[in-house]
């Protein structure tokens, strides 16, 4: 299981190289009336899948997570959508304080965490309609901006063709500076670093090595691009 786990986790690595240095080869073959990008990105997807599936193979899960967790994915997840994860995450806060009443929580679930005196205090609140009321119109509130700006951060500023390669296809992407671009050097990639090292305490160190190893090799790769080597789109 151990070498399948870490073909598994460096999967989509050979494939981004590939793609990176023969962008012409991907646009000819998916041919005329198909996006390049989108092609890749369903590609992605599944090898994405492929590697979430290895690394849970190994993974031994346990609740509730460190204290360290929270910080590392929500600030690598802030990178990669922005203010999404965030309402996402209020949204989250604001289910649980209206219906963390009816459920056996925290009394059981954080049990000896650090945190529990924290949600002892909350527990005083949640039978108090007007608290529980005024809780869940924000959470409505920001699910309802959730699905409009969830695709903010790395992947909307960039586009789905920014994404993917877009330029190295023959598309022209306009560039962008706008936080966290300008900020972190391929925030896109250290978002998805920081979430991985926020699982150290549930998959083997090696794994998230591989993993990690993966996203500075392709950092490293894309960080040199040939203007004279791009696709030209078919006509």
């Amino acid at each position: 299981m151990g070498i399948w786990a870490c073909l598994g986790v460096i999967s989509p690595f050979p494939y981004y190289y590939f793609l990176w240095n023969n962008p012409q080869s991907w646009v000819d073959l998916c041919g005329r009336g198909r996006d390049p990008c989108r092609v890749m990105a369903l590609v992605s997807h599944f090898l994405k899948l492929v590697q979430f599936i290895a690394l849970f193979s190994v993974s031994t899960l346990s609740w509730p997570p460190p204290l360290y967790f929270w910080p590392l994915f929500l600030f690598g997840q802030f990178l990669n959508f922005r203010s999404g994860a965030l309402l996402l995450l209020l949204y989250l806060c604001g289910c649980l304080w209206e219906y963390g009443i009816y459920l056996p929580f925290p009394l059981q679930l954080m049990d000896g965490h650090d945190l529990k005196m924290l949600f002892l205090c909350l527990w005083d609140h949640w039978n108090d309609p007007v608290f529980v009321e005024r809780v869940r119109l924000k959470s409505m509130s920001a699910m309802e901006k959730l699905f409009t700006n969830l695709r903010k951060g790395a992947q909307l500023l960039l586009g789905e063709s920014g994404t993917y390669y877009g330029v190295r296809f023959g598309k022209n992407i306009p560039w962008v500076t706008e936080f966290p671009f300008g900020v972190i050097s391929d925030p896109q990639y250290v978002g998805s670093i920081t979430s991985l090292l926020a699982c150290l305490h549930w998959v083997p160190l090696l794994y998230i090595i591989f993993w990690v190893l993966g996203y500075v090799f392709m950092m490293k790769v894309e960080s040199k691009e040939d203007p004279s080597t791009r696709a030209k789109p078919l006509s």
